[in-house]
């Protein structure tokens, strides 16, 4: 065998070193579409098995975290971009996530107000200043605020709106929807969503209710390995899914407001609500009954709270003054009956049963 020479054994020792160099390097990630980065995207569900309930919850855990991010993250690069329509859209949709970190609210607040005056949202109308915050009575009408100095017009300064919701018979006051409407002038248009969600799991909805704005998109993913058959009867929202399997989903724009009651053709048990409101103030409650409304210029109001339990939307009117309203108490009925038979998707009445 012929000796290499010390020159060949040097050239060999550098290409040894290259190709070690070239095996470790990290690789250069692949460039950005022009409309998303590659670290934001927005499919769900998750591909995350599911084969016992902890399975479930882990799911849906890890989806709730993958929804925060998204929108918080989303949202900052559309202000960079200069979409600030789209920012304001992705910050409202993470503010009304129930349970979502107050300092996490903090931090959005204020950018989603200087996000709305960039995307043309009106927050610059003039109108007179309101009287001190006032709570909510049932019965209690604007002639019940004591008549305030009249001061020069200022801008709008948003401010917040948060309470507790009591009552609600047996159910409690869990799944209430909130919403306000301008007692004088216009309500502005809400902006529709666009990442609403209504699953189908363990043959259950989920979330049982679920409050939208008008002209919303909301996507009912089917994670049950068996088939689903989404509809509901409530005109004019009324809709039918058809049969779809799990790992599937079907979309419906939900266009006019009311309440929507969500049923399966297949499992008669499976009852849901979808609430949609023509306000860009709203809020569901959380399981204490607990709520909040953000970016709400101050002024006279009728505050709307619906509940699956009562055979009446409660109204209330309240002011809401320039250091926003807190502690409001609303009140409602648990009077609605119990639907011993539910219908099916021709409207023919059928037994609950837990369906196969």
């Amino acid at each position: 065998m012929k000796a290499q020479s010390p020159t060949t054994r040097s050239n060999l020792g550098w290409l040894l070193l290259v190709l070690v160099l070239c095996s470790t390097a990290p690789s250069r990630p692949r460039a950005a579409t022009a409309d998303k980065p590659r670290w934001l995207a927005d499919e769900m569900p998750l591909p995350l098995s599911v084969r016992t309930p902890r399975d479930l919850d882990f799911k849906a855990a890890a989806e709730r975290q993958y929804l925060i991010f998204n929108l918080l993250a989303g949202g900052k690069w559309a202000w960079d971009q200069g979409r600030f329509a789209d920012a304001v859209e992705r910050w409202d949709a993470l503010l009304r996530l129930p349970k979502l970190d107050p300092e996490l609210g903090k931090l959005i607040v204020p950018l989603l107000g200087e996000a709305r005056k960039r995307a043309g949202g009106g927050e610059a109308l003039a109108v007179p200043s309101a009287a001190p915050e006032a709570t909510a009575r049932p019965g209690a009408g604007p002639e019940a605020t004591p008549a305030q100095p009249a001061r020069a017009q200022q801008p709008n300064r948003a401010v917040s709106v948060s309470g507790s919701v009591v009552g609600g018979g047996g159910r409690g006051p869990a799944g209430a929807v909130v919403w306000l409407k301008r007692a004088v002038g216009a309500t502005p248009k809400p902006r529709p969503l666009k990442h609403a969600h209504m699953n189908q799991a363990d043959k259950s909805f989920v979330p049982r209710v679920l409050a939208v704005t008008t002209g919303s998109t909301v996507t009912f993913n089917n994670k049950d390995p068996i088939f689903h058959d989404v509809f509901s009867l409530s005109k004019p929202n009324d809709f039918d899914s058809g049969l779809f399997s799990g790992g599937n989903a079907y979309e419906k724009v939900f266009r006019a407001p009311g309440a929507a009651q969500i049923l399966c053709n297949i499992h008669a048990s499976m009852l849901g609500y979808i609430v949609v409101v023509d306000s860009p103030w709203y809020a569901q409650v959380d399981r204490d009954g607990r709520f909040q409304m953000h970016e709400v210029p101050p002024g006279k109001y009728q505050l709307f709270t619906w509940h699956e339990a009562s055979s009446t939307i409660a109204t209330d009117d309240i002011v809401v003054g320039e250091s926003g309203v807190s502690d409001l108490i609303v009140r409602v009925a648990g009077d609605a009956k119990p639907d011993n038979l539910v219908p099916d998707k021709y409207g023919k009445p059928r037994q609950r049963q837990l369906g196969y």
